[in-house]
């Protein structure tokens, strides 16, 4: 295991992808986002993900070329145009309209429609915070799990992540999978040669399996069954069908080289707590409720370990897999 600097890996990370085929913005914007999913200990969501953006930038998976653009806009609500390209030009475009349009409406919602993996869900909502208000993130993915009741994977694990700003403290970040866990952590598993706990996924005939591979293969179990499978129908619902992207059963898999262009959906809702209560009165609660929890000493607020984890890796450095830093150097022609 390697250790490297954040600078240095964010600039390695985006010469690979630029070599691979993306434009300069685009290449740059995505390797800062998952070089601060590594450091924020988010390794699934990190530079893991380079070899296999960087193969469909090269297998036209991905059009490194797409800018893109507000499609069709209506008072607070846009769609954006990812125009097949990496996901987080598009999903930065989307959250600075929405940041914007709530200033002046007190609320915004955004589409992104022909889009791609979009990383960490959590990673976009940091700007909204950063303006003082409330923001909602979702997307959906190729398909991994199935409907309630049925057999084949049929909708994604469709993140959704939730960012609360606090008068003082680092925001409140929630950010989960609706899969018993993200996707990306049996292909780490997998890339490592390591078990994954049962309970995660099921083999290809349905089985509960430990093999990571098998569970890629097969399907992820739903967390909170019943009531995960339904919120990932309305995740579905809600990134697809407003925004006419493709659904996570009509998407081929991200962790396969070849296939088609993803064109998956994300969607960002932007709250002005100054339309409603007020600014005060809505961090007041805030801090009151986060002062309830605290009460308990074992509680740990959602985003505190991430914030530690980034300024530790400010600081040492991000490890990264020797093999997989290769795998990077050889991409951005340092091998």
């Amino acid at each position: 295991m390697a250790r490297i600097a954040i600078d240095e890996l964010q600039q390695l990370a985006t010469q690979a992808l630029a070599a691979s085929g993306a434009h300069a913005g685009m290449a740059a914007s995505t390797a800062r986002a998952l070089v601060r999913a590594d450091a924020q200990g988010l390794a699934s969501h990190g530079v893991s993900r380079v070899p296999s953006y960087a193969a469909h930038l090269r297998n036209g998976r991905a059009d490194g070329a797409a800018q893109p653009i507000v499609a069709h806009e209506r008072g607070a609500a846009l769609l954006v145009d990812a125009a097949d390209g990496l996901a987080f030009p598009a999903c930065a475009l989307a959250v600075h309209e929405t940041i914007e349009r709530a200033r002046k409406l007190g609320v915004a919602f955004a589409g992104v429609t022909n889009s791609h993996h979009f990383g960490a869900a959590g990673l976009h909502l940091e700007a909204v915070a950063d303006a003082g208000m409330v923001g909602l993130a979702f997307s959906n993915s190729p398909s991994a799990m199935p409907a309630w009741g049925g057999k084949r994977a049929l909708f994604g694990t469709n993140p959704i992540a939730a960012a609360f700003p606090r008068r003082d403290g680092p925001p409140l970040l929630i950010d989960l999978s609706l899969s018993a866990v993200a996707r990306g952590k049996l292909m780490v598993a997998a890339r490592d040669g390591k078990a994954i706990p049962e309970g995660w996924a099921l083999d290809d005939q349905g089985r509960p399996t430990t093999d990571p591979k098998a569970g890629l293969a097969g399907s992820m179990l739903p967390a909170g069954g019943v009531k995960g499978a339904m919120l990932a129908l309305v995740v579905e619902l809600l990134v697809c069908a407003l925004t006419g992207a493709r659904f996570g059963f009509e998407a081929d898999s991200f962790f396969t080289d070849e296939g088609n262009r993803p064109r998956i959906g994300q969607a960002f809702l932007v709250i002005d707590p100054g339309a409603l209560a007020g600014q005060d009165v809505f961090l007041d609660r805030v801090e009151t409720l986060i002062a309830a929890m605290q009460e308990d000493e074992n509680v740990r607020l959602p985003g505190a370990r991430r914030g530690e984890l980034a300024r530790q890796a400010r600081a040492q450095g991000v490890e990264v897999p020797d093999a997989l830093l290769g795998q990077i150097r050889e991409l951005a022609g340092q091998a």
